[in-house]
């Protein structure tokens, strides 16, 4: 059976399209563009005055299945990517037990083929057990389906280590997806360390704590030939050191978040909301805008959410000792394109490239595309459609969002995996 989608605009930067026009989808790709096109049997639905675009990829999640599933589950957290507009996620290793072996991969990627919302890959840890002390096992991770390998949420400190994994990451070519902090220079801290943490009176994080360490990674990418992505770069020193990596040559990519992108540390006050308590933490409005700057110049490759979700136990705390993060699977898209490509501070088409097409460069999946032929991976916007950010909006097991009760214009209203719907006038229906 075919679908026909009439009237939208189709928009995609990499297959230079910008028009309005129908699509045909049959078999799970896009068959057919054209204007006023039929169909002889299935589906015809009229979405005018929505945008098509190539489906979202989210590269940095924390899905906590298995181990905390009172946190978040495959199911539940993947039913917060579809309900935000993105087709594909990829999961973070940290979960009870690590991801460190074959068989947990196999373990989760079969469970997300029952129980997933949208596609699912998952990563292998680097270390074992993320301890940072002996290599995991890479090789058979990789067999059994692992994208890439992360120690993502702790980040390794051993540079003899490090160095190891890289090598073996260049050898069995795939890339290492790294958490870059100096734990001798942050360990404990709880907030950007300048004005707003001397105010509030909490040890801060230095910026040099995550520059040093990127600079220390990038070093070890150019010796060992690897490819490496930096996760939440988040101040304008490490933007610098990426730029003039790129520039050299080394195989270095990298991403931002979008509370990066939007707050600073100034939105931390005196209640001390623990809704803000991020690591890498809210840095200030002079990194805010390098950030902005490098995601429009292309140093930036990709937008990740991060997605941390936390119960309301561990953050309603002390901030000291409350959990970093917050979730923004489901906050995203709408939150981008209302703060930054409704305020013109980036295109629209430079939103898509880095929420569709940069991650999916970055681990090498297969390319898609508004254009025939191509997997029917699609996101479907609405710029005028408001959304708000109560306890009801979320579809996720975890409400821990930094915009909480806060509105945006803009949001995915349809999503399309393979040709079906995922999402169907904003509620899930895969």
């Amino acid at each position: 059976m075919a679908l026909l989608l009439k009237g939208a605009r189709l928009l995609d930067p990499q297959s230079k399209i910008d028009q309005s026009a129908d699509i045909i989808i049959k078999g799970g790709r896009i068959e057919k563009i054209g204007k006023r096109l039929k169909i002889d049997k299935g589906d015809t639905v009229d979405i005018k005055g929505k945008i098509v675009v190539p489906g979202f990829v989210d590269m940095h999640v924390h899905l906590r299945d298995p181990g905390y599933e009172y946190k978040e589950t495959i199911e539940s957290g993947t039913r917060a990517a579809v309900h935000g507009g993105f087709t594909t996620v990829c999961a973070m290793a940290n979960t009870d037990p690590v991801i460190d072996t074959g068989a947990a991969v196999e373990s989760v990627l079969g469970r997300a083929e029952e129980e997933a919302h949208c596609l699912l890959f998952q990563y292998g840890a680097i270390s074992r057990g993320q301890k940072g002390k002996h290599l995991a096992e890479m090789a058979d991770m990789l067999a059994a389906g692992a994208i890439a390998f992360s120690d993502d949420g702790v980040g390794v400190q051993n540079d003899k280590l490090m160095r190891t994994a890289m090598e073996y990451a260049s050898m069995l070519d795939v890339p290492l997806v790294l958490h870059c902090e100096d734990e001798s220079l942050i360990g404990g801290a709880c907030i950007n360390e300048g004005i707003a943490s001397t105010r509030l009176g909490m040890k801060g994080s230095p910026a040099l704590g995550e520059s040093l360490a990127v600079a220390r990674d990038i070093a070890l990418a150019s010796l060992t030939g690897c490819q490496i992505h930096i996760c939440h770069i988040s101040t304008k020193e490490t933007v610098e050191v990426i730029r003039q990596a790129k520039a050299e040559g080394v195989d270095v990519t990298c991403e931002v978040t979008p509370h990066h992108l939007l707050l600073t540390e100034d939105a931390i006050d005196s209640t001390y909301d623990t809704l803000l308590k991020m690591n890498p933490p809210l840095r200030t409005e002079d990194d805010r805008l390098a950030l902005i700057e490098a995601l429009s110049d292309g140093t930036i490759d990709c937008i990740a959410t991060d997605h941390a979700p936390h119960a309301p136990h561990e953050k309603d705390r002390e901030f000291d000792l409350a959990a970093y993060g917050t979730v923004g699977l489901e906050t995203a898209v709408p939150l981008l394109l209302d703060r930054l490509v409704a305020s013109g501070e980036i295109s629209l088409e430079t939103l898509i490239e880095r929420l569709a097409h940069g991650p999916r460069e970055v681990l090498r999946l297969d390319h898609i595309g508004i254009e025939e032929g191509s997997i029917a991976d699609l996101t479907v916007l609405d710029l005028k459609e408001k959304v708000t950010f109560d306890l009801n909006y979320f579809q996720g097991r975890s409400k821990n969002s930094a915009f909480l009760d806060q509105s945006a214009k803009g949001c995915a209203t349809d999503v399309l995996i393979g040709g079906y719907w995922a999402l169907r006038d904003k509620e899930v229906t895969w």
